[in-house]
C-alpha cells in the first residue's frame, strides 16, 4: 500500500502516476500525530477494497478513530476549515479584532479560536495555499489581512508574531497595536467601514458556515453520512464534545434557522457566494428533517 499523510493533495494524481493505483489511499493524520486521535483515511477513485480495509483495521490498531474520506481539496476537515476560517477572516474585515472572534468561539466551547490556531499551525501554510489555488485556477490573488501579515514576515507562534504576538519561550497570545493598524489599513484600502459586531453573530457565522460546508460535502458523497462530519470535529478540531459536533449542532438549533440565517448573510452587499444555503440543507429543512 501506497499511504500519502497530504492533506491537501490530491490523490487520484498521485495514483495515477503509479503502475498499481489500486494500492493509493491517504492516511491523513493529524497535528500533532502521538496526541491526535482522527486519521481521515482518503479512498480514491480506484482505491480497492482490501486497500481500504487494512487501511482502517491499522487505525484501529495504532488506536485512531478513522473517518473515510472522498477527494476533493482538503478532504473532509480542511475543506470545511476553510469556510470557518474565510468566516473569521470576513468578520475582521467587517470590525471585529482577532482577540474578539477567539474569545467568542472559546467561550462557545472551541478549544482554541481561529486566529490563535493560526499562529500556532503556521499562517504561512495557508499563504501557499491560497497562492497555490489563484495560480491554479489562472487569477490573480486577492490578498487579505492573514497574507498582509504574511508579506511582513509575521507567521505565528514560529517567528514570534503572527496575529499576536508572543514572548521568547511562551505561548500566552498578547494582542499587538501593530496587528490592529495592519486590519485598520486593510479595511481603509478596501472601502470598509468598521462596524460593531457581537459575540453571537461570531458564533453564528463562523459555526454556521462549517454547517453549510459540510452539507455540500455530503450532497458529493465526500463523507457517507453526517455523523462522519461530527466525529471528524470533535476528534480533530477541538469541536466542544457537549455540542456534538457541527451537523448535530445544527439538528439542535434547527435546520430552518440556520437556513434563515445564512440567507441573510447571503443577501448582504457583496456577500461571498458560498454563504447561499446548501440545496441539501434548504431540502432538510423544508422536509422538517435533520442531518443526523
Amino acid at each position: 500500500i501506497l499511504a500519502s499523510n497530504t492533506s491537501y493533495l490530491n490523490i487520484d494524481r498521485i495514483a495515477g502516476f503509479t503502475k498499481r493505483p489500486a494500492d493509493v489511499v491517504g492516511l491523513h493524520f493529524f497535528s500533532p500525530a502521538n496526541v491526535m486521535r482522527l486519521l481521515e483515511v482518503v479512498r480514491g477513485a480506484q482505491t480497492a477494497p482490501d486497500v481500504l480495509a487494512t487501511s482502517m483495521a491499522i487505525a484501529k490498531k495504532i488506536k485512531k478513530i478513522a473517518v473515510v474520506s472522498g477527494v476533493c481539496d482538503g478532504f473532509i476537515g480542511n475543506r470545511m476549515l476553510a469556510r470557518y476560517g474565510a468566516a473569521a477572516q470576513g468578520l475582521i474585515n467587517a470590525g471585529a479584532l482577532p482577540q474578539q472572534v477567539d474569545g467568542a468561539l472559546q467561550k462557545f466551547g472551541m478549544a482554541m479560536g481561529p486566529f490563535r490556531m493560526g499562529d500556532l499551525a503556521g499562517l504561512d501554510i495557508g499563504w501557499a495555499t491560497r497562492k497555490r489555488k489563484a495560480a491554479e485556477a489562472g487569477v490573480e490573488m486577492k490578498p487579505n489581512v492573514a497574507d498582509k501579515l504574511c508579506e511582513v514576515g509575521r507567521f505565528g507562534q514560529k517567528t514570534g508574531a503572527g496575529y499576536y504576538r508572543y514572548e521568547a519561550g511562551k505561548r500566552d497570545p498578547i494582542p499587538d497595536p501593530l496587528t490592529e493598524q495592519l486590519i485598520a489599513d486593510y479595511r481603509a484600502a478596501n472601502g470598509i467601514t468598521a462596524r460593531k459586531i457581537s459575540d453571537e453573530e461570531v458564533v453564528e457565522r463562523c459555526i454556521f458556515a462549517l454547517v453549510n460546508e459540510g452539507a455540500r460535502i455530503l450532497e458529493e458523497g465526500i463523507a457517507a453520512r453526517a455523523s462522519d462530519l461530527d466525529i471528524v470535529y470533535l476528534n480533530g478540531y477541538g469541536f466542544p464534545l457537549h455540542r456534538g459536533g457541527p451537523m448535530l449542532y445544527a439538528d439542535i438549533v434547527g435546520l430552518p434557522n440556520v437556513v434563515r440565517s445564512l440567507r441573510r448573510f447571503a443577501a448582504e452587499p457583496g456577500a461571498d457566494a458560498s454563504w447561499q444555503p446548501a440545496p441539501l440543507l434548504v431540502k432538510l429543512a423544508e422536509e422538517g428533517r435533520n442531518f443526523n
